[in-house]
C-alpha cells in the first residue's frame, strides 16, 4: 500500500498553501525533521519537515501552485533496509516506485488550531547576535527564509542572485549554484504567478481567517473562565538578582517563569493539557506551551515550544528569542505551529490588566497573563505594597470544570512564588 507526503495544516485558519520551492531533489535522502518544501501560507513562509526517515521520491505539485490542505504533495521512496541514509542519491535505483507514509499525512485528520486572537507583540526582544534583521536591499529582493539562512552562512549577496522563484524569488537552489554548489536540474519551471512579498503574511487574508476560527471556537466550544491575582513579588526580586550579573542577550523574562511554572503545573492537570477529537478528550503525551506572539505590522502566531516542562529556564529563555526572532523575520517550521497542546497569551508589555483568551481547536485551554501591577496586599496582617499579576484561564468545559480550573491557578499561583523551584 503506497502514501504520499501531504500539504500539512497549519491552523484553523489555513485551507491551502502555496508551494514556494522544494528543498530537496528525488533521490536525496531524507532524516527525521529535515525540511524538505517551503510553503507560503497567511501567516508567511513555513518551513515543512518530514517525521520520518525517507528518500525524497517524485514531486507531485508544480512550485507556485496552490494546494488545499491534505492534498498530495510528494512521493517518499523507504529507504532499503542494508542502505545507510547517507548512501549518495546517485547509488539508488531512479524512478523507484514504492512510496511510504509519513507522520504528516496521518496528522491531516486532525482538527487544526487557529490563530491566537491576543498576544504580546514579542515575548523578548531579539538581540542582534541572535536574529539580524535582513537589509533594506534583502527585502527588496525576495528570497526564502532557508536561501537568505544559507546566503548568510556563505557569504553570498542576495542581490547579486537572479532568482528562478515565484516572481524572481531567489531559491535555495539559486544561492547553491550562486556559491559554487552544482544542483540537479528542477523537476517543475516555477509558476510567476504569486505577487506577494515572499515571506511576508497577508494581513488582511489572516486577520479574516483568524475571525472565522474564534468565531467557530466561540460557537463550538462551551468556553469558561476564571481569573486569579497572583504575587510576583519574590519571583520578581529573584529574577532581579538572577539578573543582575548577566549581559542582556542572557537575561531571563519574566514571561519565561510564566511559561515554566504553566507546564509544571500542567504535569497535574492533564485535562487541560490535549485535544478535543469529536467530543473526546485526547491526553497530550508531552507539553507542547504555544507562546502567543504578534507579527511585525499585524496578524498573529501562536508556535510551539516543545517539552516546556522539561527546559532549563535558560534553554527555555533562548528557545523563546529564537522563536520570536523567526516569527519576525519568517522561518517557522510546520511542527511548531501544529503540535501545540496548551497555549500561553500575554498582554503584560500593553499595560492590561487581564486577557479572557479563545481556545485554539483542538486545543482545550489557554492561560492568559496581564500586566503586573504594585497593589496594597496583606501580608502576615500588614497591608504592603506587592507586584501583583492577574492569571487568566479559558477552558473546555467538556474536559474540566471550574473546581480543577480554580485549583490549576492556585497551583499555578503557588509555583510562582517560589521561583527557584521552577
Amino acid at each position: 500500500m503506497s502514501n504520499v507526503f501531504h500539504m500539512p495544516s497549519l491552523g484553523a485558519d489555513m485551507e491551502a498553501g502555496t508551494l514556494i520551492e522544494w528543498t530537496k531533489q528525488p533521490g536525496e535522502p531524507l532524516k527525521k525533521g529535515d525540511t524538505i518544501a517551503v510553503i507560503e501560507t497567511q501567516k508567511g513562509a513555513i518551513e515543512v519537515e518530514v517525521f520520518h526517515d525517507a528518500v525524497m521520491g517524485r514531486p507531485l505539485i508544480d512550485i507556485g501552485e496552490k494546494v488545499p490542505v491534505g492534498a498530495p504533495m510528494a512521493e517518499l521512496e523507504p529507504l532499503e533496509p542494508d542502505t545507510p541514509s547517507a548512501r549518495p542519491a546517485e547509488t539508488r535505483a531512479p524512478g523507484k516506485a514504492a512510496t511510504v507514509a509519513g507522520r504528516q499525512g496521518e496528522q491531516q485528520t486532525s482538527e487544526a488550531r487557529p490563530q491566537p486572537s491576543t498576544a504580546s507583540e514579542a515575548a523578548a526582544p531579539a538581540p542582534q547576535s541572535q536574529a539580524p534583521e535582513p537589509t533594506a536591499a534583502a527585502e527588496r529582493h525576495r528570497a526564502s527564509p532557508a536561501a537568505r539562512r544559507l546566503a548568510e552562512q556563505r557569504g553570498v549577496e542576495l542581490t547579486a542572485i537572479e532568482g528562478t522563484g515565484p516572481g524572481g524569488a531567489v531559491t535555495l537552489a539559486d544561492v547553491k549554484a550562486a556559491s559554487g554548489q552544482p544542483q540537479p536540474a528542477p523537476q517543475q519551471k516555477p509558476k510567476p504567478n504569486s505577487k506577494r512579498t515572499q515571506g511576508k503574511p497577508d494581513l488582511a487574508a489572516m486577520r479574516q481567517a483568524i475571525a472565522a476560527a474564534m468565531s467557530r471556537s466561540k460557537r463550538e466550544i462551551p468556553h469558561y473562565y476564571l481569573a486569579h491575582d497572583i504575587d510576583l513579588t519574590s519571583a520578581a526580586d529573584w529574577l532581579t538578582r538572577r539578573n543582575a550579573e548577566r549581559p542582556p542577550d542572557k537575561r531571563l523574562l519574566l514571561g519565561v517563569l510564566f511559561i515554566k511554572a504553566v507546564a509544571l503545573t500542567l504535569r497535574d492537570f492533564q485535562e487541560l493539557n490535549g485535544f478535543d477529537r469529536d467530543g473526546r478528550f485526547e491526553a497530550a503525551e508531552a507539553i507542547h506551551v504555544g507562546t502567543a506572539t504578534a507579527i511585525r505590522g499585524g496578524g498573529l502566531v501562536a508556535p510551539a515550544i516543545h517539552d516546556a516542562d522539561q527546559l532549563h529556564l535558560d534553554a527555555l529563555m533562548a528557545r523563546l528569542r529564537d522563536l520570536v526572532a523567526r516569527v519576525r523575520r519568517g522561518g517557522l517550521k510546520a511542527s511548531e505551529l501544529s503540535d501545540p497542546t496548551v497555549t500561553v497569551s500575554s498582554l503584560g508589555e500593553r499595560g492590561v490588566d487581564r486577557l479572557y483568551g479563545v481556545i485554539y481547536p483542538p486545543q482545550v485551554a489557554i492561560i492568559g497573563f496581564g500586566s503586573p501591577r504594585t497593589r496594597p496586599w496583606v501580608v502576615d496582617g500588614d497591608v504592603q505594597p506587592r507586584s501583583v499579576v492577574t492569571a487568566t484561564l479559558a477552558a473546555d468545559h467538556r474536559h474540566s470544570d471550574g473546581h480543577r480550573g480554580a485549583l490549576f491557578l492556585a497551583r499555578l499561583a503557588a509555583r510562582l512564588q517560589e521561583p527557584d523551584a521552577l
